[in-house]
């Protein structure tokens, strides 16, 4: 192919074919000016790897934009036999979303499924992916393809697409970009010679001029202007504004034309699907015969493309022949397109194409309504939900009737919501709100309003909306949902007034026997609004059947489920785990890869406290993967929390701060007190760790200060060892009896082990004599306090230390011995410093026998840990690629390298690694 001044865009665009000639993906997106050529360019790579590629093509058109996976539907139709061969839950959503079958598609399961099905392709020669005019794909296959997109790096995939706007921002932020710039003079020139070798030089030097470098500007404006269609004599050096300028001649080309031939094209204008039989069969019924299609196509302005479609050269051209068309011709061609569609989408497209003729003259029409109407649900159903809002913001538009209007609009805006569209759902609810009752909107919507206000605006805000919206909607088992994020709101803004109200209008709401488990609502009040109305004697009944109950928990019921940080306080975290790990089994042979990576975020806290910190690290990693490919921010702040929590205990101060900075940038404008409480956490115990109890003190504090944006009773009790010590290193007695006062009263209302074990620890750092000794013997001989590997270590450390200022050097090497090898297996460098510090002072040579964990693990990337941890519990590449959201042929790679990393051969020696002591082999 001859391109005119394209020669180091060829050339980049051949070296990335190369590239996936010796197995390395590539994304790339060619963006610039309408006309520059950037088509072009996709013409030119995909016939030079015709040879020796599987070239998939798709293209954006602006009626298209509107049909769900519209352009996965044309990009897959070639390999769509393929599609069986995935895993059954893959090929289910694949199937639901190109609507080859009724199933339910996850939206983020299509881009795994796409993702799978491209590298099975692979496997067999490479892939290239071109998509042209994504600007203009339908949302959901554009989300798709930008999964995609960011996860070839180690597959022979290459994938190019064309758009307007430098990326910056949308679906392809953060891709490779190549901006297609204006020709240079002397290639303008061979153009626009090649295109009108007989012009006059005057023509030529105007034109070269005005097209300003433009190839479709050269091109029409050239032979335009040397046919006379144009006359325009602009003064030396000055430049016209392309796109009017474009405008006229296309104008001028069209006016030429006999009224027919431009109605024909005002036909291939309005459905840019354009296949013959449809666009024949339209045309017959506005009078169109063969001599007007031959003067049509004839008029330079169409091109037949693959699958007998009639296209325009350009996109301007179909925009200038559509907008300039009167609104009468434009209602009656969509209207002869309704009722000539036939075949695959036809249900999909004739309702848009019915809206379109309405909209020409400004009319409404329920019976249109009621089709987009069905046509959202059908496209929610396949996953499209972008596309449903946007068809059931039209339907209410086109609907006679304001109650009609108001419930399309609410049901758009849940569409929109499950798009991750907050702006525009947020706009549907409020033009709904105008259109009826607010308490209409709530019902009809489920209560989304405080939905997206938990999820991205203020907390106590958003418990107030749900807590009256729990009250507004008929269904019971709504209410129960909206009244438990209500609770989590209330705790999560640490406002105890707010969760007791919800708590109580949430009871008065659902009658207990109509409440899932209902056995739970007696337990609610214990740890939700942090009361306890039995007698002291009863606490072990109430803590054994919460935990009890946590066992059995399922379905809604698992709304019900105490945050990880509040199960810590309660000392139930291995009822908790169990009740996780059994949903997180089931969970792994459905298609649910969101739900699952959120049960297994929840384990994370439980992991860091029971010691399992290469689990809760590759968990909190594996979940901040998906939270940030699915925007969901809670959960992403989740992951951080916790991966920060582990970064303070192993000594590494930078990702702390970045990340209590990021948490105090985010949270503390939204009133999100559980994550700026983490951050201070976190921040406090790296200083304390680090020996700066001052600064540390400083930080801890303000989880128990009323009205400071980090107080959160959940956590202040949680890092109240932390702060006691802290408190008494910088000489703050009073604050340290006052972290004791506050362990006591949980130990007394809950008989946690944990939190009667650091009582003891507390009262040990406060007395002196014989008192000191048998607090910290009682400390570490509370049952199950040791189940806390971490804490029992610091609390060896610190009765080593005393035991060493005693002179009892014999008995310190014994306790801080054992707190070392628990921090050496954890790779708490900071304490396992301090720990070594103590045993030499003690005449001692500590023991550095074996490398910290953290010197081992680190031969593995996060990537490679993962994907290790799952295929030692038996997982094939395919599950653990759908877990992963990477290709099958991605995990083999990661399998590749592990192999000799960690000195075996097969997947089977996995099993004999142990993931949470350095990756050593056991057995």
């Amino acid at each position: 192919m001859n391109l005119y001044g394209r020669r180091q865009e060829q050339a980049a665009l051949d070296r990335i074919l190369d590239g996936a000639r010796q197995g390395d993906g590539a994304t790339l997106v060619l963006w610039g000016d309408p006309g520059i050529g950037k088509s072009a360019l996709l013409e030119y790579v995909a016939e030079t790897a015709a040879v020796d590629f599987t070239v998939l093509r798709c293209g954006g058109t602006r009626l298209e934009s509107g049909l769900a996976f519209a352009a996965l539907h044309e990009l897959l139709w070639p390999v769509a036999e393929r599609i069986s061969a995935l895993p059954q839950p893959q090929a289910k959503a694949l199937n639901g979303a190109l609507g080859m079958s009724d199933d339910m598609a996850d939206r983020f399961l299509i881009g795994v499924a796409v993702l799978t099905l491209v590298g099975e392709l692979a496997r067999e020669r490479p892939v290239l992916i071109v998509a042209d005019d994504a600007q203009w794909l339908d949302e959901p296959s554009a989300q798709c393809l930008a999964f995609v997109a960011r996860r070839l790096r180690n597959e022979p995939v290459v994938m190019f697409l064309t758009g307007h706007d430098d990326p910056v921002d949308g679906p392809w932020e953060s891709l490779a970009a190549l901006e297609v710039g204006e020709l240079g003079d002397q290639d303008a020139r061979l153009l626009a010679r090649a295109v009108a070798p007989h012009a006059d030089e005057a023509v030529i030097r105007r034109t070269i001029r005005a097209a300003a470098g433009n190839p479709l500007a050269l091109q029409e404006l050239t032979t335009s202007e040397a046919a006379g269609d144009i006359s325009t004599h602009p003064l030396p050096d000055e430049r016209i504004a392309l796109g009017p300028r474009l405008r006229r001649a296309f104008r001028a080309r069209i006016e030429r034309l006999s009224a027919p031939a431009r109605t024909a094209l005002l036909l291939a204008a309005a459905d840019d699907r354009s296949d013959r039989t449809t666009i024949g069969q339209a045309g017959l019924a506005l009078g169109l015969d063969a001599a007007v299609w031959d003067e049509a196509l004839h008029s330079g302005l169409l091109t037949t493309g693959s699958h007998g479609r009639i296209r325009f050269r350009h996109p301007l051209m179909e925009a200038v022949v559509y907008e300039e068309a009167p609104p009468a011709d434009r209602q009656a061609v969509h209207h002869a397109l309704a009722t000539a569609l036939t075949g695959e989408n036809a249900d999909e497209l004739r309702p848009w194409h019915l809206a379109a003729a309405l909209e020409a003259v400004g009319r409404t029409d329920e019976e249109v309504a009621r089709l987009l109407e069905e046509s959202a649900h059908r496209s929610w159903q396949r996953g499209g939900c972008a596309t449903a809002a946007r068809a059931l913001r039209r339907a209410a538009k086109l609907s006679p009737a304001r109650d009609d209007a108001a419930r399309r609009l609410a049901h758009g805006a849940g569409a929109a919501w499950e798009a991750g569209h907050v702006d525009a759902a947020r706009a549907m609810l409020e033009q709904a709100e105008r259109l009826t009752s607010p308490s209409t909107v709530a019902d009809l919507s489920q209560g989304l309003r405080g939905l997206i206000e938990f999820a991205h605006g203020d907390l106590e805000t958003a418990c107030r909306q749900l807590t009256r919206d729990m009250e507004r909607v008929a269904d019971p088992g709504q209410a129960f949902k909206l009244g438990s994020m209500a609770l989590r709101a209330a705790w999560a803004a640490s406002h105890g007034t707010l969760q007791r109200e919800a708590l109580q209008r949430l009871q008065h709401r659902l009658p207990q026997g109509d409440f899932p488990n209902a056995d739970l609502l007696p337990l609610l009040r214990q740890w939700w609004t942090e009361e306890h109305d039995g007698h002291a004697d009863d606490r072990d009944q109430v803590v054994t059947s919460v935990a009890d109950t946590l066992t059995r928990l399922s379905g809604s019921s698992w709304l019900l489920m105490p945050p990880a940080p509040l199960a810590l306080a309660w000392g139930i975290e291995s009822a908790l785990q169990e009740a996780l790990r059994r949903e997180s089994d089931r969970l792994r042979h459905t298609d649910q890869v969101t739900a699952l990576t959120q049960a297994l975020a929840q384990t994370v806290a439980l992991d860091i406290v029971q010691g399992s910190w290469t689990s809760a690290t590759a968990n909190a990693l594996e979940g901040l993967q998906v939270a940030e490919g699915t925007g969901d921010d809670h959960l992403a702040a989740q992951c951080r929390a916790t991966l920060g929590w582990l970064a303070a205990a192993r000594g590494d101060e930078q990702t702390v701060a970045d990340v209590a900075a990021r948490f105090t940038e985010v949270w503390v404008p939204r009133g999100v007190r559980i994550f700026s409480a983490c951050a201070e956490w976190n921040l406090g115990m790296s200083a304390l760790f680090a020996g700066r109890a001052e600064e540390a003190l400083d930080r801890l504090v303000r989880l128990s200060e009323h009205g400071h944006h980090a107080a959160h009773p959940t956590i202040a009790v949680l890092a109240a060892p932390d702060t006691a010590e802290a408190a008494l290193q910088a000489g703050q007695r009073e604050t340290a009896e006052e972290q004791a006062r506050l362990l006591r009263r949980l130990a007394e209302r809950t008989n946690a082990a944990w939190a009667i074990s650091a009582t003891h620890l507390v009262h040990a750092l406060l007395a002196s004599g014989a008192d000191t000794e048998k607090h910290f013997r009682l400390a570490l001989e509370v049952p199950k306090a040791a189940s806390r590997p971490f804490n029992y270590a610091r609390t060896r450390l610190l009765y080593g230390e005393w035991l060493r200022r005693a002179r009892r050097r014999t008995d310190a090497r014994t306790q801080l011995a054992e707190a070392a090898d628990t921090f050496q297996r954890l790779d708490a460098a900071p304490l396992l410093a301090r720990t070594r510090a103590e045993q030499e002072l003690t005449g001692q040579q500590p023991r550095r026998d074996s490398a910290p964990a953290r010197e081992t693990a680190a031969i593995l990337t996060a990537q490679e840990l993962r994907v290790a941890r799952l295929a030692a519990q038996g997982l094939t590449n395919r599950e653990i690629g759908a877990q992963l959201l990477i290709s099958p042929r991605t995990v083999g790679h990661h399998l590749a390298n592990v192999f000799p990393k960690l000195g075996i051969v097969s997947r089977a020696d996995l099993a004999r690694v142990d993931f949470e002591d350095g990756l050593h082999l056991i057995g």
